[in-house]
């Protein structure tokens, strides 16, 4: 076929038109009709804005049959049509700040000036629904369909809760039809999910998928027994009353009639007010109780609405700026399972790698067995993956409509992976299976290794997870030179340059595969090519010798030993000042500590008991590693006594144990996460999660400055310098 039969698009052009079309119209089908989405969001943006970029290209290809000129997907037939009283649209996206700016510039073209202000809210990921009340009865719901005509649901939105069937207040409409989302919680979800997985029936791959599958259920009995929420934001036609001049003002008016609208929207004067609502909600992506994947922006005033009126399925006058998706689809390849410093045997994904949240994913941890029973997943499933910000990546779902019978179970072993050991609960009620053989087992080695190399314990920069790996577990026929703690500060450069070890992950364990080979990635981390030590092996060297001279509190944490993190490795050191004075005290002593209690006290005075537990400590004591720390000196004043303070970020002066230290000194207590009880938040310089849940709760924080009046001057004075920063 030539050009000219073609109308000058090239063949190739024309084919990958109808092939990508053919892809979108059938994951519209699975997305709005059959609940079954096989999916991501993600690829189905990617062929949409394949879709737009040919048809920009080629203009002969948008016809009024492209799927970018259609809205949503025909009605599902279970159901009795509605016909919308109005067409109900759908909205364009913007993926960057450059988007929003072109949709920014057409706006104010049209607009012939600033067409703003806006309105700026979230975009739930859930249902497009539309309510018709005449008389302020609810006479009808359905949903979008083809934005034309939709599946009537009313039965079943008579069961939502939050939706009222009839309104109440003065000035009520004698018809308004309003738009909305139907959407369930995400902790109701997960929990519906996992009832699903125990009636042995398939889960939700997600929160929109379940609220979709629920809302068109025939039975509304069903419907009813399940958490389905509502939130209006629109309307579609208002007659018999004073009518709203702008969308903000339709809020004020729906939220009066007793509608379900939300308050997580703000009215900004310019683009600016957007930037930073859309930034707030990137960083706080996952306060709100549903899952939302961007911020809606539309022009609020009406009037204005109106000069600039629709294309032929998008208004013109809203766009909708959707963050990274954070949920894609992968191949789930099998599921191995790594070992902890504590033993603890944990299930982790093996998947095909895939981009998601910025970043290459290959493996998801799935906590224990009982948590890959609950997701309901088999090996050589498509799952849905999740990576929200810098969280671990979390398997959320199969998608069981891609299920060809070729799936099979995980079956958690009995033996430990690395060192053969039958695993075992360590007591009665227990999630984790653990490997009992803590002195010999090669991978809970390595992990205490890496652990006491961490910059809460001995801050060893050249002992990371690669070097962790390769003094516990050189390539055969080599020998470990690290078979427990106690040799740590034993090692010689002679003993490092031979060594060659297999590169593995740092948050599985596992062996990390060459994608190019096929092999495992093997690598000489301590000598050059000529067989010289390397610079990794020197630096090594070097900050063992500096480590020895590390706090108590320090030196406790790099022991491993269970419940003593470093606020009670603190706590301890400060009371206690030695090793010896530790190692010889009563569990009634050890109790007695502020900060300890019988619990820990226990397990302490358990650790000391164990012979190897004392090796360790006599081995880094011949070898010069300090074990006591200076007397303590004369008490201050105790101006912060009977308050606790949470410290974050960067602060200048400081480091994170020295700021612990100074309120230490002053009989504050300093504890590790943020809580109602929380006296102060210190907060430097990339503060992340614990200020946000200080906002949250509406802990006071305190920057350096403050800090430094908390110290000399006390609370009080310090109170007048606390920020309190709004959403």
């Amino acid at each position: 076929m030539s050009e000219a039969q073609t109308g000058g698009v090239p063949v190739a052009a024309l084919k990958r038109h109808a092939e990508v079309s053919e892809l979108v119209e059938e994951a519209r089908l699975r997305y709005y009709v059959l609940d079954q989405p096989t999916v991501s969001d993600a690829q189905f943006d990617g062929w949409f804005k394949e879709l737009l970029a040919l048809e920009e290209a080629h203009p002969s290809l948008r016809t009024p049959d492209s799927p970018t000129q259609k809205v949503g997907a025909p009605v599902s037939g279970d159901f009795a049509e509605a016909v919308h009283l109005n067409r109900m649209e759908s909205l364009d996206n913007a993926f960057n700040d450059a988007d929003l700016a072109a949709w920014t510039a057409r706006a104010e073209r049209l607009a012939e000036g600033e067409p703003g202000p806006y309105l700026c809210e979230l975009k739930i990921d859930g249902v497009a629904i539309a309510l018709v009340y005449r008389d302020g009865k609810l006479e009808r719901g359905a949903t979008r369909g083809d934005g034309r005509t939709g599946d009537d649901v009313t039965a079943n939105v008579r069961t939502i809760k939050g939706v009222p069937h009839r309104l109440h207040g003065d000035d009520v409409p004698s018809l308004v039809e309003v738009r909305g989302e139907v959407y369930i919680p995400v902790e109701d979800f997960k929990k519906f999910n996992e009832q699903l997985v125990e009636q042995g029936k398939p889960p939700f791959a997600n929160p929109r998928n379940s609220a979709a599958g629920t809302l068109r259920q025939k039975d509304s009995r069903i419907t009813a027994q399940r958490p389905l929420r509502m939130l209006v934001h629109g309307i579609g036609i208002w007659e018999g009353a004073t009518e709203p001049r702008a969308q903000s003002d339709v809020y004020d008016r729906l939220r009066e009639f007793g509608l379900p609208v939300s308050d997580l929207y703000k009215v900004v004067p310019g683009l600016d007010g957007v930037g930073e609502f859309i930034e707030y909600y990137r960083e706080h992506r996952h306060d709100p109780p549903y899952e939302i994947d961007g911020v809606v922006v539309k022009i609020d005033d009406f009037r204005t609405q109106r000069e600039l009126g629709s294309t032929s399925r998008s208004p013109r006058w809203a766009i909708a700026f959707k963050y990274p998706p954070e949920e894609v689809n992968t191949k789930l390849l099998d599921i191995q399972v790594g070992v902890g410093r504590t033993g603890r045997v944990t299930p982790y994904a093996v998947m095909e790698p895939v981009l998601v949240a910025g970043s290459t994913v290959e493996r998801a941890t799935l906590h224990n067995a009982a948590v890959v029973a609950k997701k309901g997943v088999l090996i050589g499933d498509t799952v849905v993956l999740r990576k929200a910000g810098e969280v671990i990546p979390e398997i959320l779902s199969p998608v069981t409509a891609l299920r060809d019978g070729s799936e099979r179970e995980f079956v958690m072993p009995t033996r430990c992976p690395e060192c053969g050991t039958e695993l075992a609960y360590e007591k009665v009620g227990d999630a984790d299976l653990r490997c009992p053989n803590a002195r010999s087992c090669p991978a809970q080695i390595r992990e205490r290794l890496y652990f006491a190399a961490g910059r809460r314990a001995f801050d060893i920069d050249g002992l990371g997870y690669v070097a962790a790996t390769a003094l516990t577990q050189p390539l055969p026929p080599q020998e470990p030179v690290v078979r427990t703690e106690a040799d740590l500060f034993d090692l010689t450069l002679d003993q490092l340059i031979p060594i060659r070890s297999v590169v593995r992950d740092q948050d599985s364990g596992l062996p990390k595969i060459d994608p190019k080979t096929g092999e495992q990635k093997v690598v000489s981390f301590f000598s050059n090519l000529d067989g010289e030590p390397s610079a990794n092996a020197r630096v090594l060297i070097e900050e063992l010798d500096r480590a020895k001279q590390v706090s108590l509190a320090q030196l406790l944490v790099a022991l491993s030993i269970r419940h003593v993190g470093p606020p009670t490795a603190r706590d301890l050191a400060g009371a206690m000042r030695s090793i010896e004075a530790i190692m010889n005290a009563s569990e009634e002593e050890l109790a007695a500590v502020a900060g300890i209690g019988p619990r820990v006290a226990a397990t302490i005075k358990e650790w000391f008991e164990v012979d190897w537990h004392r090796e360790i400590i006599e081995r880094w004591r011949a070898a010069g590693v300090r074990m006591e720390d200076e007397p303590a000196p004369e008490k201050g004043p105790q101006i912060l006594e009977g308050m606790t303070f949470v410290v974050t970020g960067t602060l200048e002066g400081y480091t994170r144990d020295s700021a612990a230290d100074a309120i230490s000194d002053r009989g504050g207590k300093v504890a590790s996460s943020v809580s109602k009880k929380t006296s102060f938040l210190i907060a430097g310089e990339n503060a992340g999660s614990k200020y946000d849940k200080a906002v949250s709760l509406g802990v006071p924080i305190l920057d350096g400055a403050g800090f430094e009046v908390l110290l000399n001057e006390g609370p009080k004075a310090a109170a007048g310098h606390a920020i309190t920063p709004q959403p």
